[in-house]
């Protein structure tokens, strides 16, 4: 906050106090009670959000959540939009991220307007929790994706393949996908990934496991078949077991290499 405050921002206490004196919030937090408490708390957002104000949650949680946060900030006077984000980090970096918002569609240009900043592709998506719906659907397909690459890598570099000619084949073949292609799970493919800095400074296995269990309560609401999401649930959760929670998801790599060499 100091060196935000030594570029020229305002700091702040508390949410309260920064929503007494904005007119626009965005808020990115890693779960469901984080967003509770901030917005509903001692000393949260609804404690002293003026009329009016635009509030952008770009956490991923569960969407009946989202859904919670927009009545309660209608009560306020506020409007409330979901607006999860994909891209990683060095889509962070480079300011390409992807936000999917969900909410009143009259709302969506002013949304839009504060989240090109940061992003490349700011896409509505409906009814508020549509966002979360699409974050969840999205990172479920990444983790099976992630874990299919680092099954692959795996194989072949026991078969005796280097694994950055692995890699270049893979992403002209049929096999293809971001995470063989940007984000591969092997240390020494790519550079400026987690998996080239000791899977340090990305999206943890953790917050990947809390997200498929997103995935996994809507599959079961919903009555939808995911095997493979539940699959890619259960060994994520066991990865965050076995010391790897605070690690890039992309350290499954890391994980099955370990499993495979006992």
């Amino acid at each position: 906050m100091e060196n935000i405050e030594d570029a020229g921002a305002r700091i702040a206490a508390t949410p309260a106090e920064v929503a007494s004196k904005v007119d626009s919030i965005i808020t990115m937090l890693p779960n469901s009670q984080h967003v509770i408490s901030c917005y509903t708390g001692e000393k949260g957002v609804f404690e002293a959000v003026q009329p009016g104000t635009l509030i952008l949650d770009s956490s991923t949680i569960d969407p009946s959540v989202s859904k919670e946060m927009a009545s309660l900030a209608l009560k306020k006077g506020a409007v409330f939009m979901d607006s999860p984000v994909s891209g990683g980090v060095n889509a962070a970096k480079a300011g390409t991220l992807t936000f999917m918002v969900g909410g009143d569609e009259k709302e969506f240009e002013a949304a839009k307007g504060l989240l090109s900043a940061m992003g490349q592709n700011v896409v509505y998506c409906g009814g508020v929790g549509n966002g979360q719906a699409v974050k969840i659907c999205n990172n479920m397909l990444l983790a099976i994706s992630m874990i299919g690459t680092a099954e692959t890598m795996n194989l072949g570099m026991r078969l005796g393949l280097e694994p950055k000619l692995m890699a270049s084949i893979i992403n002209t073949a049929t096999g293809r996908c971001w995470s063989s292609e940007l984000y591969n799970p092997v240390p020494g493919v790519l550079q400026n990934v987690p998996s080239s800095n000791n899977y340090e400074g990305g999206f943890g296995a953790a917050l990947m496991a809390k997200d498929l269990g997103l995935a996994q309560d809507a599959a079961t609401k919903s009555l939808t078949p995911t095997p493979l999401g539940s699959l890619a649930h259960q060994i994520y959760r066991v990865m965050c077991n076995s010391g790897l929670a605070e690690k890039d998801f992309s350290s499954v790599f890391q994980f099955l290499q370990e499993r495979s060499s006992k």
